[in-house]
């Protein structure tokens, strides 16, 4: 993970959950201004164990049958993801930073129970078991967090910051930030929630 020193800046970070990943951003804003500080995929299911990554799917389109082996995937990824996570969580305080919380962004809060279609349901699932994953890992660590749903969270940081979507879009394009890491939806993503974690706490930014 690259990394950039700000010794006690007040930091968010910023996670897009995906399947078996999540893209982590610590982000801290100066002179309302946001640096990214570190930009890392944190793994949240064993590479070593190829069917973790989507659980609940036993090939395309098919649901995986509930049973001891679902359950040996599902408790797999929660042991992973917290490690993984602790680890990621472990290399960020020791530079020096004052993490105020996380942001989770997360493609649907749908209860996947709810939905009709059985291959959307299995997604539906695994979006879920990844985000508590990461919830569970941060609780453990005292680190609150807050939810977001990546199609709202343009525009409602757009609001939150007092700037036009596409003035916001541009600011993170062009982001200070660690050149060789990479910068893409999910890494936009978790940068503008951080930032908009950071604007919502203690004092404006």
């Amino acid at each position: 993970m690259a990394v950039t020193t700000a010794p006690q800046s007040r930091c968010a970070l910023g996670l897009t959950v995906k399947s078996g990943w999540a893209a982590a951003v610590l982000l801290t804003v100066v002179d309302r201004t946001p640096r990214v500080l570190a930009i890392r995929r944190v793994e949240l299911s064993d590479p070593a164990v190829p069917e973790s990554r989507q659980p609940y799917h036993d090939g395309f389109g098919t649901a995986r049958k509930e049973g001891a082996a679902l359950e040996k995937l599902l408790d797999s990824i929660q042991s992973f993801a917290r490690q993984s996570l602790g680890q990621a969580l472990a290399d960020l305080g020791s530079q020096g930073t004052q993490l105020t919380g996380a942001a989770l962004v997360v493609g649907s809060l749908t209860d996947p129970e709810t939905i009709a279609n059985e291959h959307m349901r299995i997604h539906g699932r695994e979006g879920q078991l990844f985000r508590r994953v990461i919830e569970n890992a941060l609780t453990d660590r005292g680190v609150s967090f807050e939810i977001r749903r990546e199609r709202d969270l343009w525009k409602l940081a757009a609001q939150t910051l007092a700037m036009s979507e596409a003035s916001l879009r541009a600011k993170i394009g062009a982001i200070d930030r660690v050149p060789a890491s990479p910068w893409r939806v999910e890494q936009k993503a978790a940068a503008v929630a951080a930032w908009l974690l950071l604007a919502g706490r203690k004092s404006p930014v």
